[in-house]
């Protein structure tokens, strides 16, 4: 009988003990996920800012010149674009010998009232029907194109507009721009084309229901 007695002791003393240590291997046990790495690679699929190759307002940064390449027109399979750096020899490599080039310094006393740009030199590139314009405001005082001025066929915007064209087929190619004036008329009217800001901005100047001249420009404080 006192055998008896302890074999169901001992067979007690043992279930406790296998019980006590299945619950403290499961404490040890992790969370799922607890514990997971935080260097897995962020899906940016979502939100993407263009539409059908058109990029909206607002939507990318500026970096690596990526919007600026809106504001741009093509010339033998080159893209000069806005902002691009540009001095004698890089436009010429694209656009060949300019009829005319001409400098000016910015100064006080020059009576044009751009104290902001005193001792800023702005170059001047003329074509037949086309005015590239630089000012040396990038790192190092590098040329940046600020200016362009489009009045002949030979230069179409990077979608493919081009002087001469009719305003369906700007609008077609520009569904973001406006008319300056709300509704096109019978006389002159302007078209504006503006990819991320109120700063660099490309205009279309109509005049018969047809393209007569594109600017594309910044707006220098």
């Amino acid at each position: 009988m006192r055998v008896f007695r302890k074999i169901v002791i001992m067979t007690i003393i043992l279930s406790v003990c296998l019980m006590a240590f299945a619950g403290c291997s499961k404490s040890e046990v992790k969370t799922p996920g607890g514990n997971q790495s935080t260097d897995q690679p962020t899906d940016h699929s979502e939100g993407n800012p263009t539409d059908g190759g058109i990029i909206k307002e607002g939507t990318i940064e500026k970096d690596g010149n990526v919007i600026l390449k809106q504001l741009a027109f093509v010339y033998q399979g080159n893209t000069i674009a806005l902002s691009d750096i540009a001095d004698d020899q890089k436009i010429e490599s694209m656009l060949g010998k300019a009829d005319e080039v001409k400098t000016h310094t910015y100064s006080p006393d020059d009576g044009l009232n751009m104290d902001q740009l005193d001792g800023r030199t702005e170059k001047q590139y003329r074509y037949p029907g086309l005015v590239i314009k630089t000012l040396d405001i990038a790192e190092n005082n590098e040329p940046l194109i600020f200016q362009i001025e489009i009045t002949d066929s030979n230069y179409p915007t990077v979608r493919n507009i081009k002087v001469g064209d009719t305003f369906e087929k700007l609008q077609e190619a520009y569904p973001e721009g406006n008319l300056t004036g709300g509704e096109l008329t019978d006389e002159e009217d302007d078209f504006r084309y503006e990819p991320v800001n109120y700063v660099d901005v490309m205009t279309f100047q109509i005049k018969n229901k047809k393209v007569e001249s594109i600017r594309i420009y910044t707006m220098i404080d």
